[in-house]
This record gives structure tokens, sequence and C-alpha cells, in this order.
């Protein structure tokens, strides 16, 4: 029995284990939308379900947040034209924190690509930069082929963004319907095994160190080795950070925990950077937020680095130790070569740092400082929760006064750095995980740019409670602005915010204001207790700023402001 290029899209996603499609429908993908209809009233018991964002941009966030609770690829459907490009900065975020996505827009018909037709965008082209690989589809024969490929590279390696471009007259062509039970890429084949030697060369130089130090990135989550990240840190007793990208690979109450290092990370951290001998890179890129000054970034150290992508490998650093495989994979066998290190000096000298250096602030009478808004989010949630963030000031008031126990429970646009990335990401976790507590931390920017979600989230009564934490400006700008640019205020004030729990209230969301610090833990508790979808609008002080903060071109241990 032959099959449309659009019925065998669908069996192939089937195929694939995908049973949560996020999408805006259009007329070059109409053809898609139906197959997929017919399919779901053939099998209710077994659908594949149809999430309609309210923006392409939000579908991609929320195939992006459903992705990195699961660590199944998301998949987002959308038409041409604008639809495809609506989806840009969702695929460029999953593409620089290495999140598995599959993107399928439709396509004018194969004739007509070129011609400028209507909604006629070339896809591959506008988004080649930023994808781990892509598709335009010329034959229906190709269409199981290509979709188990896709999943493929999203999936395995270093994850990323695949886009699959579906053209109209394909869509609708004929044949057999055949999926190849392996797929065989020439050219692509992820090194998943490190070289014995190498792992034997770290070991060695981890138990000649005097100052070792261990620092985790987002790989480890995204390579679901936090157990055996957790593993080798307590064996080897080495005082450990993980990145913005990597909280809860370990788990911050752990007295090895330093915090997160970095531009606005914990004095103890990058103080350890500066003076440690050794660093145990571990799923992680030294990106500049991370480093500071390169020139000047660890002095005495040497480095060995743990990661699937070789190209990752002495990119920004020179690296003594290169190891290129999983970290999965790779993490028991270096665990059974080392053992506890004799290193009491060094670790006291880190106990000292964080103990005297923690993150902290000073309250406002009759204030809400955005400090204790995120620490009694975690006073309720002890790290039950999945949080999302948007970018800015609140993101890295969450990374410092929420302590990060588990992996996959932290969700943020960490390389793009995406405004409006938390709202959708969290609808797409809350998806993923029904009856799990989805807390979205927001600014009063990053809200309003993907806020048409809020009818996504009442429609499917979904109980994302979103805390938008207000201070009348784009904080971090305004921030940058004050210590830089000699408070010259340029397109960065927003006290023309309307007022966010009545806009919550019109989109069907349970809207609620707090303005006086005694009403923030009732209000987060009725928040949260809340049968559905909540909105708590936090009016904070507008003028505290995140420290401490390493200013641009300054080494790790020059930063400014944090200490009580």
């Amino acid at each position: 029995m032959k099959l449309k290029g659009c019925e065998i899209l669908i069996k192939s996603l089937k195929r694939e284990g995908v049973d949560l499609l996020f999408g805006y429908s259009g007329g070059a993908a109409l053809h898609i939308f139906d197959a997929l209809y017919k399919f779901n009233a053939a099998n209710p018991d077994d659908p594949v379900r149809l999430v309609m964002a309210r923006h392409e941009q939000g579908a991609t966030h929320a195939a992006d947040g459903y992705a990195r609770v699961t660590g199944k690829a998301g998949v987002t459907l959308v038409t041409s034209g604008p639809g495809a490009t609506n989806c840009v900065t969702g695929i460029a975020t999953a593409q620089m924190d290495s999140i598995p996505m599959v993107v399928i827009c439709g396509q004018v018909p194969s004739g007509l690509i070129g011609n400028d037709a209507f909604q006629e965008t070339d896809v591959i082209g506008v988004t080649r930069p930023i994808v781990k690989h892509s598709y335009l589809i010329h034959d229906v024969n190709d269409v199981a082929r290509i979709v188990r490929e896709a999943f493929h590279i999203a999936e395995s390696g270093r994850p990323g963004p695949v886009v699959i471009d579906f053209p109209k007259d394909i869509q609708v062509d004929e044949t057999e319907f055949t999926t190849p039970d392996t797929v065989d890429i020439r050219g692509y084949k992820p090194k998943l095994e490190g070289h014995p030697k190498q792992i034997q060369k770290a070991a060695e130089l981890i138990m000649k160190a005097e100052r070792p130090f261990m620092y985790g990135g987002g790989g480890i989550v995204l390579g679901d080795a936090s157990d055996e990240f957790r593993e080798l840190v307590w064996k080897t007793q080495i005082p450990t950070t993980v990145t913005l990208m990597g909280l809860g690979a370990f788990p911050e109450t752990d007295p090895l925990a330093l915090k997160m290092p970095g531009m606005h990370g914990s004095r103890a951290a990058n103080y350890a950077f500066q003076e440690c001998d050794l660093i145990i890179a571990i799923g992680a890129r030294f990106d500049d937020r991370v480093t500071g000054n390169l020139e000047r970034f660890a002095p005495l150290a040497k480095i060995i680095h743990i990661d699937i992508d070789p190209s990752a490998i002495s990119k920004n650093v020179h690296v003594d130790v290169p190891i290129v495989g999983h970290v999965k994979n790779i993490l028991p066998k270096l665990t059974e070569l080392v053992d506890k290190t004799s290193i009491e000096p060094w670790r006291n000298q880190c106990w000292a740092w964080k103990e005297k250096y923690p993150f902290t602030y000073q309250p406002k009478p009759g204030v809400v400082m955005p400090q204790q808004l995120i620490e009694e989010i975690w006073n309720l949630t002890r790290g039950e929760a999945i949080l999302t963030s948007d970018v800015g000031q609140h993101q890295m008031w969450c990374g410092q006064h929420y302590q990060h126990i588990e992996p996959r429970r932290w969700l943020n646009s960490g390389g793009l750095g995406t405004m409006g990335y938390g709202l959708p990401a969290a609808m797409g976790a809350q998806f993923a995980h029904p009856d799990a507590l989805v807390v979205c931390v927001s600014g009063d920017g990053g809200i309003i740019m993907n806020i048409q979600e809020l009818t996504t989230i009442a429609s499917h009564k979904l109980p994302v409670k979103t805390i938008v934490m207000n201070n009348n400006w784009l904080g971090m700008v305004r921030q940058w602005q004050e210590l830089l640019y000699e408070e010259r205020y340029s397109a960065s004030d927003l006290h023309d915010n309307p007022d966010f729990a009545k806009v919550a209230e019109a989109f069907g969301v349970r809207g609620m204001t707090v303005k006086d610090p005694e009403e923030l833990r009732p209000a987060l508790e009725e928040a949260f207790a809340y049968d559905g979808p909540a909105l708590l609008d936090v009016l904070v002080d507008e003028t505290e700023n995140v420290y401490p903060m390493v200013p641009a071109g300054a080494a790790l241990d020059e930063m400014i402001g944090g200490i009580a």
C-alpha cells in the first residue's frame, strides 16, 4: 500500500517515539497537519499530540524545554516563509546550548523554489549557521530515511537542532513506506569511548595535583552523566564548580560545591580557578562568561578536558590532556583509576573562600529584594521544582540564590541569551511532566516577548506558575549603563509596563500582584497551591545590581561587589 509523503512523515515520527508536536499551521504545511489529524483519528489511544502554540518562536522554545527535561528531541512543525523564519531564534537557542530538536518546515512546491513564490524562504540557507544539520527533501522515497537520520543526528554526539524542509509537492507524492532499521551516515561517527591512555594520563595528573579543581558543564546534564560525575567528585573529594548550564549536575548543598563560576559567579569558584594547579573540565567549553580575560585565566593550571565534541577541545584554552568521548562512558573509567586526593590545605582554602564570600545582599525596609524572591522560591520548593528563566539579572539571581540539586530541573538560554525563552520552555516542560511543579521566573522585559503563550497554557489548563520579577527596567542593561555608561539609560526604561496580573487574567490565567515583603511568601504559597496556571507580578527593588561582577576585560579574581 502506497502512502503520501506527509503520511510517511507522521508514521516515521511515531516510529521515533514522538508523542508530542509543537506547531503552528499554514498553507505550505496543511497536507502534513491534515495527515496528522487523520492519523490521530485512526489511533485515538496512541496519538501524536499536537500543541498549537501562538507563535512559532514559542513552539520552538516549548520543544526545547520538552527536550531539556526529557533528553528526547523536541519536535516543531511549522509552515514555510514567516513560519520558518519565526523559528530562527528558537533554533539558534537550541544550537548554542546543544539541545536536541527536529524542526519540520513546510515549503513551496519544488518547481517554485527560487522563484520568490508566496511565503517562500530559503530556510536551509537561513538556518545553515545555526543548525547541526539540515535536509531539503527532493524525493518522497527519502522521507522515512531522512526522519530517522534527523533524530539520530539531533540526539547523538553533541546534540543539536536539525531542520527538515519539506516541499508541498513531495508531501503528496506517493510511495511504499519502508524505513531503515539502522542509521549509517558517512562522515558522522561520534566518538563515544575515550582513549585509555589519555584517561590514564588524566588519572595520574589528578593524583599528583596539589590544588585540583573540578569544572563541570552542561554536557554532564545532556549526557545523563550526573551520577557518574558525582561519584568522581565524592571519591576524589576535589572542590567543584558547575556552570550555569550545568547547574544540577552536582548538588549545591554539598560542601564540595563552590557554586557557579564566571562573570556573576561565586568568588570562591573564581578564586579557585585562578589559584588551582589542575582543572578537570568535563562537558564544558570554557566560554567567555566563565573564563573572563583568557590571557589571564587559570595561569597556574594544567588542563584536562573531557568532551564529546572534538572541536570544543583547545578551542578557547590550551588543553594538556584532551579526552574525546561521551562523559557517561569516560567518567566511570576515570573514577576507577583515582582515589581520594591528599589535598587538605587546598580543600580548606576553598571552604574558607566559600564561607567568607557567600552570595549576599542588603535588605531594604518595605521593599521586596529580588534575591529574597528567589530564596523564598527555594524555601518552598527545596529543589523539587522545574525552574525556567529568561535572561538577565533574574537569571543570574536564580543561579546564585536557588540551590540546584538535580539535573534537568533548570532550564535557561545560556549561550544565546534569549529573552522570551522562559515561559514557552516552562510550557514544554509541563507537557513533559504534567504532575511536576514548573516555575517560570521571568523579568518584566522577557515575559512580554512571548506572553501570547499564556493562551496555550490556559487552553490546556497547564499549572505553570509564572513569577515576573518586575523592576521596571531591562535590569542587566540598566546595570551596565549605570556602571559603564555614566548612567545614560538609553532604551532600558520599562516604567510603561502593563499591569501583568490583569494581562494574565485576560488570558485566562490567575493573576496576582505583590509589593510588600510580608506578602511575598503567602502569595507564592497561594500561587503554588492553585489548581491551574498562575502569574505572580512581584514588584522588586528597582536599583539592585547583580554582584559579584567580573568587568569586561578583567581576570576572574578582579571581581567587584558582592562582599557583605
